[in-house]
């Protein structure tokens, strides 16, 4: 505000009505004035971005808790993994941590853990439950959930490679998962951590058609598969997380 009026009542009723950035009195250098003015410039886009960034992150939580109660449906369907995504989160997202990788890497990370078999809403409910052996037909239905998970995901603006992690998370090493048979460098490292996760919890928990196998046994298939089918940094995290430093997996 630029005024030849520089008394104390115009100032404060003009800083209390929250229409002045800086209360400049005439004469006015020009200098003074231009200066006032970029900086008020810049005041007002930080102000802007600002408000940008608070839609942005309300519109991420929104976004989160939709999935999450769409996971929540996918669970209800299939008892026997009900908590499975949330504890592959928590050990993937330790593993990350574990590893060292960036915050944004680990954000990424729990995220895409936390929705990796929503491509599960595609398959019915009795192949999920079912306490004998699966068909052909039926497990190849199965095996289509991360190709889902990313036809549901591909078109969401996340900050993240969410839907091509969640594609690639039953992939291995070796070239011998699915869906698309990748090996090696083609495998996302975040998928690679969320292989294993799942592989581990998986193995730990209740299934219709088995009791929980243990930690030992998860362990000691990712720890005799490291290089064939699993990245060997990422195994080595996850038994230290669970043998070293006794990281509680509940069945």
């Amino acid at each position: 505000m630029l005024t030849g009026q520089a008394d104390l009542q115009t100032a404060i009723k003009a800083v209390n009505e929250g229409r002045v950035f800086r209360f400049l009195t005439k004469p006015c250098p020009p200098e003074d004035l231009d200066k006032s003015v970029a900086e008020g410039i810049r005041f007002f886009k930080l102000t802007e971005a600002e408000r940008e960034l608070i839609g942005l992150k309300k519109w991420r939580q929104s976004l989160e808790d939709m999935i999450v109660a769409f996971i929540r449906v996918i669970e209800m369907r299939d008892p026997y993994t009900a908590g499975h995504q949330q504890k592959v989160t928590r050990l993937a997202s330790a593993m990350a941590l574990e590893m060292g990788l960036t915050q944004t890497e680990q954000e990424g990370i729990r995220m895409a853990a936390t929705v990796h078999d929503i491509g599960k809403i595609y398959v019915p409910a009795e192949f999920l439950n079912r306490p004998g052996r699966l068909t052909e037909v039926e497990f190849a239905v199965i095996k289509a959930h991360p190709q889902v998970g990313y036809d549901i995901l591909k078109n969401i603006d996340f900050e993240y490679p969410i839907a091509q992690i969640v594609l690639q998370h039953h992939e291995r090493l070796d070239g011998s998962g699915y869906p698309q048979g990748l090996a090696g460098d083609d495998i996302l490292d975040e998928s690679r951590i969320i292989m294993v996760a799942d592989v581990v919890d998986a193995m730990i928990s209740h299934r219709p058609y088995r009791p929980g196998l243990g930690l030992d046994a998860a362990l000691e298939e990712i720890e005799r598969n490291q290089g064939r089918y699993y990245d060997p940094d990422v195994v080595a995290a996850c038994i230290h997380l669970l043998r070293d430093k006794k990281m509680v997996m509940e069945p």
